[in-house]
């Protein structure tokens, strides 16, 4: 049984890291996946009983992360509607390259922090569309948006989903991650947005004809600040939640979608139907990328099954005695997470590794998110927001990997190596 397992989920593995060659869906690798490693798993043990607990305490972990994701996409989404990032995106003035560069790398990083990576990237994306007529430049800036996201999400417990997953797990906590992996994230963005700068210093912003792409369907400015602000005080305000109400964090953002979407209705309860429409959150939840969820809610069950089989602890024991150092050990994880994706290599990594062991804080949890965060920025499809990049400004594999994977991979062994000094200073 433990051999048939094993090769099923390498295959659905290898079927998701191969989505575009292959052109299958990572979600429908990865619900297969589950399903077949389930029912292999149910057939072998033969004890009803045990199988039905154990998948509704996997389940349950799982609906905690879909649920939150699902709510923190729907309230940008509203946001985005309500046209709330004009609020940054009006503030950004200047006329050279080098200058918005790190403009926009800043501004990335933080915003990811609140946000999240992938929406980030999408929304600075987009941004840089409105303000940059030249390809090339836009091409250079996506691959700075990309490291900047990545870094940005790796410090926060709800920007990243791989961090998402480690604060919902209880392997971090919201103010000791922040702590500890803010420094070393921000010089991996820092060191290779020098680069990129002073490779563009002295070039003028070369600024597109604007268009209005709204066709007549806009917010006032009233709606847009009370959106934007209601929106992200949301975001910011569940760690708190969960932390005075002991409440898992997926609770917190539906009390809060709960209320935004009670204070949209109000403020546009008097428009017409087919205007109100466009700002309602049945809209908002009709745009968010259910594939992602879908693809988390199968990936989860996958590595719940080789959790229950103990099959990730004999892992974890193979690499400590092979390897021996858990800081190389999680260096390797966070170089692998640029080939294949980070959410299955940081959900086996929770179940090779136990709590009791590597209690809540522990140095292995938090450089975990740190490497698991920024190392997907060192191929262009090792993250959601890569991939959002590639589809959003036509990036090529192998420009991308001749022009950013380098600045990545110097970035990350950079602030890798600020996080181990941080480390053994404090300890």
């Amino acid at each position: 049984m433990l051999a048939a397992l094993v090769v099923i989920f390498v295959v659905a593995y290898a079927a998701i890291a191969l989505e575009h060659p292959l052109k299958v869906n990572k979600s429908a690798s990865a619900l297969m996946g589950a399903g077949l490693l389930w029912t292999i798993y149910a057939l072998s043990l033969g004890d009803p009983h045990t199988v039905s607990e154990q998948l509704g305490e996997s389940l349950m972990g799982t609906a905690q992360i879909v649920f939150f994701l699902m709510g923190a996409m729907t309230i940008v989404e509203v946001v985005d509607a309500h046209n709330g990032f004009e609020v940054i995106t009006q503030r950004i003035r200047t006329s050279k390259l080098s200058s918005l560069m790190w403009l926009v790398g800043f501004v990335t990083f933080f915003l990811s922090a609140i946000l999240d990576n992938l929406t980030t990237t999408i929304v600075m994306i987009s941004l840089m569309r409105k303000l940059l007529a030249k390809q090339e430049d836009r091409l250079f800036f996506a691959g700075i948006i990309v490291i900047a996201a990545n870094s940005g999400g790796a410090w926060s417990p709800i920007g990243d989903v791989t961090t998402t997953m480690l604060w919902i797990g209880g392997q971090i906590t919201s103010l000791a991650i922040i702590k500890a992996v803010l420094l070393p994230s921000l010089v991996s963005m820092i060191v290779p947005l020098a680069i990129t700068a002073y490779t563009l210093r002295g070039r003028d912003v070369v600024s597109p004809e604007r268009v209005d792409s709204n066709h007549g369907l806009r917010s006032t400015e009233f709606e847009r600040n009370l959106i934007f602000f209601l929106g992200l005080g949301i975001l910011v305000a569940v760690p708190a939640f969960k932390t005075v109400t002991h409440l898992p964090p997926f609770m917190g953002i539906l009390f809060g979608l709960g209320i935004l979407w009670l204070v949209g209705d109000l403020i546009h309860r008097r428009k017409e139907d087919e205007f109100k429409q466009h700002f309602t959150l049945v809209h908002a939840l009709s745009k968010i990328d259910m594939s992602s969820l879908v693809f988390f809610v199968g990936i989860l069950l996958s590595v719940a099954t080789l959790e229950h089989t103990h099959i990730l602890t004999s892992l974890a024991q193979w690499l400590d005695q092979t390897v021996g150092r858990q800081d190389i050990i999680v260096l390797i994880i966070g170089i692998a997470s640029a080939i294949v994706d980070n959410v299955p290599l940081v959900a086996a990594s929770m179940g090779m590794y136990s709590l009791t062991d590597f209690p809540t804080d522990h140095f292995l949890w938090e450089f975990l998110a740190y490497c698991a965060g920024t190392g997907g920025s060192i191929l262009i499809i090792g993250s959601a927001a890569g991939v959002a990049a590639m589809g959003l400004e036509k990036i090529h594999f192998f420009w991308y990997v001749r022009k950013i994977s380098g600045l990545a991979l110097v970035g990350y062994f950079a602030g890798a190596g600020i996080y181990l000094i941080q480390h053994q200073l404090m300890s």
